[in-house]
């Protein structure tokens, strides 16, 4: 055999991303790795792998889909001798592939990674993030081995495990008309400009808490990045809703945001982790499931000011 487990990972990387330059951001490995890694699978294995596009990135050839479930399969099984040895030996190794949802990666995942890592020195955590959608998908389709994301709308064969509750609060600029009061309600700011967080699930969530009080936001702006709306918000557009706390009360540009606490009994998000059911837990994600249970809780979240 001449070709190597890593080889199939760049290949496998390069065919989920649909072209080099986004598995080279996705494995910090350059583009000319992955290119030859790629080049030298094609001619040992002769054949043809991808089409490549000129500026669009690439295809995977018919011969290339069926070979690429093939690969991940022999990473797979590679991945599970390493599990299979540190359960024999007691030792803590392996490699976990761990989803957050985009608007918590950012707080939570660089704290409770690190600390993870820190205490198994061995383990490997692999993160991205994506929205609650896309990482229900990775989860059904094994891509991802867990999840840290909301309770919204989990799709049949997922189990969730709830961490924290994070009622929705007002922000405003420091500047705001609404930023000395300590609360304000739904029915007060349904006239104002909102500056809204527009992400699937996430717009269904805020929407749900105007209907609820027979009320329509005044919309005056979207987005689905969470440091636009801040940075909007600070800069006196208008006000947002929002669930999560960030330890800092800057935007980006420095502006300050202030949190007023919104009246009335409204359902929070509940950050909690996501599994698919039926798959075997390895000691490794046993462990870092037991890990995020004692780093998150309603008292304590990694990144995020506690709740006033």
């Amino acid at each position: 055999m001449r070709y190597t487990l890593r080889q199939l990972e760049y290949f496998v990387a390069a065919g989920e991303a649909g072209s080099i330059r986004h598995a080279s951001e996705r494995l910090s490995i350059s583009q000319p790795s992955i290119s030859t890694a790629i080049s030298h699978l094609e001619l040992e294995l002769n054949v043809q792998l991808f089409i490549r596009h000129h500026a669009q990135g690439l295809s995977l050839t018919a011969v290339g889909q069926i070979l690429m479930e093939e690969a991940k399969c022999v990473l797979g099984m590679a991945e599970n001798l390493y599990s299979l040895a540190a359960e024999t030996t007691d030792q803590v190794r392996g490699t976990l592939s761990v989803g957050s949802m985009v608007t918590l990666a950012p707080m939570i995942m660089p704290e409770l990674v690190h600390s993870f890592c820190t205490r198994y020195p061995a383990a490997e955590i692999r993160q991205v993030a994506s929205n609650h959608e896309w990482l229900a998908e990775k989860l059904k389709q094994a891509e991802i081995d867990i999840a840290i994301t909301y309770d919204l709308h989990l799709p049949p064969g997922i189990e969730f495990i709830p961490l924290a509750s994070l009622p929705p609060h007002v922000l405003v600029s420091e500047n705001h008309h609404l930023a000395q009061r300590s609360c304000v309600d739904l029915a007060e700011l349904a006239a104002e400009p909102m500056i809204f967080l527009d992400l699937p699930l996430s717009r269904q969530y805020f929407n749900a808490l105007y209907h609820h009080e027979g009320l329509q936001p005044n919309i005056y702006a979207r987005s689905a990045e969470q440091e636009v709306v801040r940075t909007m918000v600070a800069n006196g557009y208008g006000y947002t809703l929002a669930n999560v706390r960030p330890c800092s009360d800057m935007a980006l540009d420095g502006k300050k945001v202030v949190r007023v606490r919104l009246s009335g009994d409204h359902r929070p998000m509940v950050i909690g982790m996501a599994t698919w059911q039926g798959v075997r837990k390895s000691r490794l994600l046993d462990l870092f499931v037991h890990h995020c249970r004692s780093s998150i809780s309603d008292t304590a979240i990694p990144g995020m000011k506690p709740l006033a």
